[in-house]
């Protein structure tokens, strides 16, 4: 019986990261084609996809393209034509939103649905399976309870689940702010994080409940303690975010991740790795250097009060120490440990009067003995009364922070792991017509698979047998810059034979080639999906923009599938007037300890206590919060700008109408 894998499923802005991302552990990459990914900043070109796919297919690992926007009619056939190129270059999965690519005639490749697919119900994750999907990754909204549900409805496709990084707001796909204020649409892949900005809220009688806070802004999704949690509740493939992320960040989190992996594989033999080799690395893996804006497990364990990150949208970073001493050209920073170094570039961080954090870069910097550093900054030091006017607030006992070490970085900008593919090497007497006429150099690796070369020549017996066999042994395991590493080495009780290195290093060579050549032939292309047929209904009959159905190839998937009245997407412009611009499990009123359910005396609120709205309001922009108390969830209600309207009108596009599907007429919204 084959044990269920684990994926570790890394990030990759380009086919470097992607490249090392493999080199530091991933079983699988995620990355942007040509066009139509989430990611509009973040694509590659068809070749660059094709070299991040024959690295990685040295490993068995695997090579996942997002083409997962929502496209409009005309973007349809450039879709398809793109995702053969993707499929002839060996990519080994799509990951899509847009149901319209399911009715289009595409290659045999493995589909995956995005996070835009917004999964949350065993209801919809079994329709997406029996529609044809193999793999799925699911809300991050969600408990391991839910997940578990998901799970015990969910038989033939894999689970896959967010793990690290940053989270958005909004259930993913249900978040239409960035449209309504800039025209940007994060399900065509450019998002302007409105949720990352400050707001004022303010109780329905319009007095202020929170001033400048970044309220739908939450902390990064860190599930380090949870992963065994979420492997027994079904989950598969573990997704680290970060398409925008640099090479340091995708080294330094998959390598911690890896290294998690690895311990839990010892504990749980019953589970294997869905790739081959081992890494191993120059640094010790430190997820907290990284971009982050604090660290939460999100609602895997259920809802908590800490989850935000209100204060600022921005890295603070590790704390670094306090301010000794401030002056007019310089200030002096005591970490309080004398192991911690400072550097020229380096960059530090406070928190002002006002809250709001404010930083500077370190242009010179001096060791002063102990744990003492001077430090003259990138800006004027103009001393005033409260500190400084360049360096606001930086006074004696500072608190201070280091959002980026020169060190660090310079470490993992060099090469920073290795990946090797265990092998036994068996060394044999080549016998034809019953006598020896040469040797036989075998390697079997870790998965079974193998590669031999021969050379026909006398065998000489060697005047120091043991120096020989040990000779023999120490040149076996030379296996240099290969994929492989030596992890036992076979000889004949009898090999005391004289070998001259020559030999040994041509026989090793052409092994090697005939291991790497069995390992590509061994690696199959992953089956696509079978569609249920006929086909399965959709668990409901009425869709709404909230669907994001963007051309009539979706709409005619979901008419096939028994829908009878399908919206078109919001992006469409039929929804207009006020609509809920986000929905989120997030809850201002929760987070700010307003909630009813926290208020003593009241024990739950389905159906007996409402939560009062409240409203947001950044610059003249004003939105309101309403709370759907019963499945504890927050509606970000508002408009489009006009002015959005009147740019977006200007643009001449063809997309669905709800009027022109197959469906009937949808109800006015």
């Amino acid at each position: 019986m084959l044990r269920p894998q684990l994926e570790l499923l890394s990030p990759a802005r380009n086919a470097d990261i992607g490249i090392e991302a493999i080199n530091h552990g991933a079983d699988a990459v995620y990355i942007g084609g040509p066009d139509m990914g989430a990611r509009d900043k973040a694509t590659n070109s068809v070749a660059d996809i094709e070299r991040l796919v024959r690295h990685a297919h040295r490993f068995h690992s695997r090579i996942f393209v997002t083409v997962n926007t929502i496209l409009r009619d005309d973007e349809l056939e450039p879709a398809r034509g793109m995702i053969w190129q993707l499929y002839e270059a060996g990519v080994d999965a799509l990951i899509i939103q847009d149901m319209g690519l399911l009715e289009l005639d595409l290659p045999p490749i493995q589909l995956h649905a995005s996070t835009q697919t917004d999964i949350r119900t065993p209801a919809k994750a079994r329709f997406l399976q029996d529609a044809g999907i193999s793999q799925m990754v699911l809300a991050r909204e969600l408990t391991l309870h839910q997940i578990r549900a998901i799970k015990e409805q969910v038989q033939d496709a894999t689970l896959e689940f967010f793990i690290h990084g940053a989270l958005c707001v909004a259930y993913s796909g249900q978040c239409f702010i960035s449209h309504a204020h800039t025209g940007r649409s994060a399900n065509r892949g450019n998002c302007s994080q409105e949720c990352r900005l400050p707001y004022t809220v303010k109780d329905k009688e319009g007095r202020v409940v929170a001033h400048d806070k970044h309220v739908l802004s939450v902390k990064d999704n860190d599930q380090s303690a949870n992963l065994e949690a979420l492997v027994d509740a079904g989950i598969r493939c573990f997704k680290i975010e970060g398409r925008y992320k640099d090479m340091a960040t995708v080294k330094n989190v998959t390598a911690h991740y890896r290294q998690l992996f690895d311990q839990l594989l010892e504990r749980r033999p019953e589970l294997s790795r869905a790739s081959s080799g081992r890494c191993s690395y120059t640094f010790a893996p430190q997820p907290e250097q990284g971009f982050n804006r604090g660290g939460t497990d999100y609602f895997v364990n259920g809802r908590k009060d800490d989850i935000g990150a209100f204060d600022t949208p921005k890295h603070a970073g590790l704390a670094l120490g306090h301010v000794a001493a401030v002056t007019p050209t310089h200030f002096t920073v005591d970490t309080g440990d004398e192991a911690v170094v400072l550097n020229n570039g380096d960059s530090i961080t406070w928190w002002d009067l006002q809250g709001e954090l404010q930083g500077v870069q370190v242009n010179t910097h001096e060791h002063l003995g102990g744990s003492l550093w001077r430090v003259e900054p990138n800006l004027a030091m103009r001393p005033e009364s409260h500190g400084t006017a360049d360096l606001k607030d930086l006074r004696q006992g500072t608190a201070l922070h280091r959002n980026r070490d020169m060190n660090w970085e310079r470490l993992l900008a060099r090469p920073s792991a290795e990946r090797r593919i265990a092998v036994d090497v068996m060394l044999t007497p080549w016998k034809a017509r019953g006598q020896v006429v040469g040797l036989e150099l075998t390697l079997i690796d870790e998965d079974g698979f193998a590669g031999s070369a021969r050379v026909e020549r006398a065998v000489e017996a060697a005047r120091d047998p043991e120096r020989a066999a040990q000779t023999l042994r120490d040149q076996l395991t030379r296996l240099g810059t290969t994929d492989y590493a030596a992890r036992d080495v076979h000889l004949p009780a009898d090999a005391s034979w004289f070998v001259p290195a020559s030999v040994l290093n041509a026989l090793r060579r052409d092994a090697v080639a005939a291991l790497d050549e069995t390992r590509a032939q061994g690696l199959q292309r992953l089956p696509p999906g079978k569609p249920v047929e006929p086909p399965v209904a959709y668990p409901e009959d009425t869709l709404s923009y909230l669907a994001n159905v963007y051309n009539s190839k979706a709409a005619a998937f979901y008419a096939r599938h028994g829908v009878k009245v399908i919206e078109s997407a919001y992006e469409s412009r039929e929804t207009l007037g006020e609509v809920s611009l986000m929905i989120t499990k997030h809850c201002v009123r929760f987070s700010l300890s307003l909630c009813p359910k926290q208020t003593k005396g009241v024990t739950g609120v389905q159906g007996t206590v409402r939560a009062d709205p409240l409203v947001l309001q950044h610059g003249d922009e004003t939105l309101t919060l309403r709370f759907d108390c019963k499945p504890c969830e927050m509606h970000v209600v508002g408009a489009m700008r006009p002015n959005v309207l009147r740019q977006l009108r200007e643009q001449p596009v063809t997309f669905y109408k709800a009027g022109r599907s197959a469906a009937r007429q949808p109800t006015s919204p």
